[in-house]
Protein backbone atom coordinates (compact mmCIF):
# COMPACT_ATOMS: atom_id res chain seq x y z
CA UNK A 1 0.00 0.00 0.00
CA UNK A 2 1.34 3.37 -0.59
CA UNK A 3 1.16 6.47 1.45
CA UNK A 4 -0.43 9.73 1.19
CA UNK A 5 -0.11 13.02 2.82
CA UNK A 6 -2.80 15.49 2.21
CA UNK A 7 -1.35 19.27 3.98
CA UNK A 8 -2.13 21.67 1.27
CA UNK A 9 -5.85 22.14 1.54
CA UNK A 10 -7.17 24.26 4.49
CA UNK A 11 -8.93 21.83 7.42
CA UNK A 12 -12.35 21.66 7.10
CA UNK A 13 -14.70 22.43 10.56
CA UNK A 14 -15.10 19.30 12.22
CA UNK A 15 -11.82 16.93 10.77
CA UNK A 16 -8.63 19.18 10.59
CA UNK A 17 -6.70 16.30 11.69
CA UNK A 18 -7.21 12.14 10.26
CA UNK A 19 -4.91 9.35 10.10
CA UNK A 20 -6.54 6.34 7.75
CA UNK A 21 -5.02 2.78 7.86
CA UNK A 22 -2.20 4.47 8.48
CA UNK A 23 1.21 2.27 8.66
CA UNK A 24 5.25 2.95 9.52
CA UNK A 25 7.93 0.80 8.84
CA UNK A 26 11.74 2.32 9.26
CA UNK A 27 14.19 1.78 6.92
CA UNK A 28 15.76 -1.03 9.09
CA UNK A 29 12.82 -3.29 9.04
CA UNK A 30 10.82 -1.64 12.73
CA UNK A 31 7.68 -1.65 11.80
CA UNK A 32 6.57 0.98 14.26
CA UNK A 33 2.63 1.37 13.96
CA UNK A 34 0.27 -1.13 11.71
CA UNK A 35 -3.16 0.11 10.25
CA UNK A 36 -3.66 3.04 12.81
CA UNK A 37 -7.18 5.54 11.85
CA UNK A 38 -7.78 8.35 13.98
CA UNK A 39 -9.74 11.96 13.65
CA UNK A 40 -9.12 14.87 15.62
CA UNK A 41 -11.86 17.28 15.47
CA UNK A 42 -12.20 21.39 16.19
CA UNK A 43 -13.00 21.02 19.66
CA UNK A 44 -11.89 17.77 20.71
CA UNK A 45 -8.91 16.99 22.57
CA UNK A 46 -7.51 13.74 21.90
CA UNK A 47 -4.77 11.85 24.01
CA UNK A 48 -2.98 8.84 23.22
CA UNK A 49 -1.25 6.45 26.36
CA UNK A 50 0.41 3.20 25.34
CA UNK A 51 3.56 1.08 26.48
CA UNK A 52 7.25 3.06 25.63
CA UNK A 53 8.43 2.31 22.36
CA UNK A 54 4.59 1.52 20.68
CA UNK A 55 5.25 4.53 18.24
CA UNK A 56 3.04 7.06 20.22
CA UNK A 57 5.53 10.05 19.32
CA UNK A 58 5.98 8.61 15.83
CA UNK A 59 2.04 9.27 14.98
CA UNK A 60 2.95 13.30 15.77
CA UNK A 61 6.19 13.33 13.43
CA UNK A 62 3.95 12.11 11.11
CA UNK A 63 1.27 14.43 11.76
CA UNK A 64 3.96 16.95 11.28
CA UNK A 65 5.48 15.94 8.38
CA UNK A 66 9.24 14.95 10.21
CA UNK A 67 8.29 11.49 8.71
CA UNK A 68 6.28 10.07 5.93
CA UNK A 69 4.08 7.20 6.43
CA UNK A 70 5.17 4.22 4.54
CA UNK A 71 0.93 3.16 3.76
CA UNK A 72 -2.13 5.23 4.42
CA UNK A 73 -3.28 8.70 4.10
CA UNK A 74 -2.92 11.88 6.57
CA UNK A 75 -5.06 14.16 6.33
CA UNK A 76 -4.21 18.15 8.45
CA UNK A 77 -2.91 21.70 7.34
CA UNK A 78 0.40 22.11 8.40
CA UNK A 79 0.09 25.85 7.66
CA UNK A 80 -0.19 26.86 11.08
CA UNK A 81 0.44 23.30 13.16
CA UNK A 82 1.33 23.83 16.76
CA UNK A 83 3.84 21.25 18.00
CA UNK A 84 5.06 21.05 21.49
CA UNK A 85 7.93 18.88 21.77
CA UNK A 86 9.36 16.57 25.32
CA UNK A 87 11.98 19.96 26.15
CA UNK A 88 10.87 23.22 25.76
CA UNK A 89 13.52 23.76 23.35
CA UNK A 90 14.02 27.46 23.75
CA UNK A 91 16.95 29.61 22.41
CA UNK A 92 19.24 30.39 25.25
CA UNK A 93 20.58 33.76 24.20
CA UNK A 94 17.08 35.28 23.72
CA UNK A 95 14.65 36.65 26.07
CA UNK A 96 11.38 35.31 26.85
CA UNK A 97 9.61 37.51 24.81
CA UNK A 98 12.16 36.69 21.55
CA UNK A 99 11.59 33.20 21.95
CA UNK A 100 7.62 33.08 21.72
CA UNK A 101 7.62 35.64 19.29
CA UNK A 102 10.05 33.13 16.97
CA UNK A 103 7.80 31.07 15.35
CA UNK A 104 5.95 34.60 14.30
CA UNK A 105 8.87 35.79 13.20
CA UNK A 106 9.74 32.56 10.79
CA UNK A 107 5.91 33.03 9.27
CA UNK A 108 6.93 36.71 8.52
CA UNK A 109 3.92 37.88 10.44
CA UNK A 110 4.49 42.08 11.03
CA UNK A 111 6.65 43.28 13.83
CA UNK A 112 3.76 45.42 15.42
CA UNK A 113 1.07 42.06 15.20
CA UNK A 114 4.00 39.96 16.27
CA UNK A 115 4.55 42.08 19.29
CA UNK A 116 0.47 41.86 20.05
CA UNK A 117 0.42 38.36 20.23
CA UNK A 118 3.64 37.71 22.25
CA UNK A 119 1.89 40.36 24.60
CA UNK A 120 -1.03 38.16 24.56
CA UNK A 121 0.42 34.58 24.72
CA UNK A 122 2.72 35.53 27.64
CA UNK A 123 -0.44 37.04 29.77
CA UNK A 124 -2.53 33.42 28.69
CA UNK A 125 -0.05 31.32 30.36
CA UNK A 126 0.97 33.70 32.96
CA UNK A 127 4.36 34.74 32.34
CA UNK A 128 3.95 38.11 32.62
CA UNK A 129 6.67 39.92 33.81
CA UNK A 130 9.35 37.73 32.56
CA UNK A 131 8.97 39.09 28.92
CA UNK A 132 13.19 40.05 29.81
CA UNK A 133 14.57 37.02 31.46
CA UNK A 134 16.55 34.49 29.48
CA UNK A 135 15.96 30.70 29.83
CA UNK A 136 18.91 29.92 32.06
CA UNK A 137 16.51 32.30 34.95
CA UNK A 138 13.41 29.93 34.68
CA UNK A 139 11.80 26.86 36.50
CA UNK A 140 10.98 23.56 34.25
CA UNK A 141 7.49 25.02 34.40
CA UNK A 142 8.30 28.26 33.07
CA UNK A 143 10.04 27.19 30.64
CA UNK A 144 7.27 24.76 29.41
CA UNK A 145 4.69 27.94 29.50
CA UNK A 146 6.89 29.55 27.16
CA UNK A 147 7.34 26.79 24.88
CA UNK A 148 3.26 26.50 24.89
CA UNK A 149 3.06 30.78 24.59
CA UNK A 150 5.67 30.28 21.52
CA UNK A 151 3.13 28.14 19.97
CA UNK A 152 -0.05 30.19 20.38
CA UNK A 153 1.33 32.93 18.74
CA UNK A 154 0.44 31.06 15.54
CA UNK A 155 -2.62 30.48 16.64
CA UNK A 156 -2.98 26.89 15.53
CA UNK A 157 -5.95 24.89 14.74
CA UNK A 158 -3.97 22.00 15.18
CA UNK A 159 -2.01 21.43 18.68
CA UNK A 160 0.23 18.38 19.23
CA UNK A 161 1.82 17.59 22.24
CA UNK A 162 4.65 15.48 22.86
CA UNK A 163 4.54 14.18 26.41
CA UNK A 164 5.62 17.84 27.16
CA UNK A 165 5.06 18.05 30.80
CA UNK A 166 6.67 14.39 31.44
CA UNK A 167 9.79 15.88 32.54
CA UNK A 168 8.33 18.45 35.39
CA UNK A 169 7.33 17.68 39.17
CA UNK A 170 3.70 16.12 39.83
CA UNK A 171 2.65 19.57 41.51
CA UNK A 172 3.86 21.40 38.37
CA UNK A 173 2.45 18.86 35.95
CA UNK A 174 -0.82 19.25 37.47
CA UNK A 175 -0.91 23.20 36.82
CA UNK A 176 0.35 22.74 33.39
CA UNK A 177 -2.56 20.61 32.74
CA UNK A 178 -4.87 23.25 34.31
CA UNK A 179 -3.67 26.11 32.17
CA UNK A 180 -3.17 23.91 29.00
CA UNK A 181 -7.51 22.96 29.50
CA UNK A 182 -7.98 26.75 30.18
CA UNK A 183 -6.30 27.32 26.64
CA UNK A 184 -8.07 24.54 25.04
CA UNK A 185 -11.34 26.06 26.27
CA UNK A 186 -10.29 29.53 25.26
CA UNK A 187 -9.27 28.63 21.51
CA UNK A 188 -10.72 25.47 20.66
CA UNK A 189 -8.07 24.10 18.52
CA UNK A 190 -8.06 20.36 17.72
CA UNK A 191 -5.09 18.70 20.28
CA UNK A 192 -3.44 15.47 19.69
CA UNK A 193 -1.58 14.70 22.89
CA UNK A 194 0.87 12.30 24.24
CA UNK A 195 1.53 10.90 27.74
CA UNK A 196 2.51 8.14 30.09
CA UNK A 197 0.06 9.56 32.78
CA UNK A 198 -3.53 7.48 32.45
CA UNK A 199 -4.42 10.02 35.17
CA UNK A 200 -3.66 13.11 32.99
CA UNK A 201 -5.15 11.47 29.93
CA UNK A 202 -8.39 11.64 31.43
CA UNK A 203 -8.46 14.70 33.20
CA UNK A 204 -7.03 16.76 30.29
CA UNK A 205 -9.28 14.87 27.17
CA UNK A 206 -12.66 14.62 25.66
CA UNK A 207 -11.25 11.22 24.33
CA UNK A 208 -8.52 8.94 25.11
CA UNK A 209 -6.98 6.17 22.60
CA UNK A 210 -5.18 3.20 24.10
CA UNK A 211 -2.51 1.60 21.84
CA UNK A 212 -0.87 -1.58 21.81
CA UNK A 213 2.65 -2.86 21.91
CA UNK A 214 4.64 -2.75 18.63
CA UNK A 215 3.92 -2.24 15.89
CA UNK A 216 1.19 0.31 17.36
CA UNK A 217 -2.13 -0.16 17.02
CA UNK A 218 -5.52 1.75 18.17
CA UNK A 219 -7.08 -0.89 20.62
CA UNK A 220 -9.35 0.71 22.91
CA UNK A 221 -10.95 4.21 22.69
CA UNK A 222 -12.79 6.01 25.87
CA UNK A 223 -14.99 9.11 25.45
CA UNK A 224 -14.54 11.15 28.70
CA UNK A 225 -17.69 12.41 30.22
CA UNK A 226 -16.55 15.01 32.47
CA UNK A 227 -17.91 18.85 31.49
CA UNK A 228 -15.38 21.63 31.09
CA UNK A 229 -13.96 23.36 32.92
CA UNK A 230 -12.64 20.59 35.06
CA UNK A 231 -11.88 21.57 39.03
CA UNK A 232 -8.15 19.72 40.02
CA UNK A 233 -10.21 18.15 42.32
CA UNK A 234 -12.12 15.76 39.76
CA UNK A 235 -8.53 13.98 40.53
CA UNK A 236 -10.36 12.58 43.12
CA UNK A 237 -13.99 11.72 42.42
CA UNK A 238 -15.08 8.07 42.12
CA UNK A 239 -16.21 8.27 38.84
CA UNK A 240 -12.50 9.89 37.89
CA UNK A 241 -11.06 7.09 39.07
CA UNK A 242 -12.91 4.37 37.52
CA UNK A 243 -12.48 5.73 34.15
CA UNK A 244 -8.92 5.54 35.02
CA UNK A 245 -9.41 2.08 36.03
CA UNK A 246 -10.40 1.25 32.75
CA UNK A 247 -8.22 2.79 30.72
CA UNK A 248 -5.66 1.06 32.65
CA UNK A 249 -6.97 -2.20 31.87
CA UNK A 250 -6.66 -2.15 28.48
CA UNK A 251 -3.19 -0.39 28.37
CA UNK A 252 -2.83 -4.14 30.81
CA UNK A 253 -3.53 -6.07 27.55
CA UNK A 254 -7.35 -6.32 29.43
CA UNK A 255 -6.08 -8.99 31.85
Amino acid sequence: MTATVHDAAPPTSTEPLSFERVGMTFPDGTEAIRDVSLSVHKGEFVTIVGPSGCGKSTLLKLASGLLEPTSGTIKVNRDRLGYVFQDATLLPWRTVSQNIELLAELHDVPADERRRLTAEAIDLVGLKGFENHYPKSLSGGMKMRASLARTLTLKPPVFLFDEPFGAVDEITREHLNDETQRLFQLERFAGLFITHSISEAVFMSTRVLVMSNRPGRIIATFDVPFEFPRHPDLRFEPDFAQLCGRVSHELRGGH
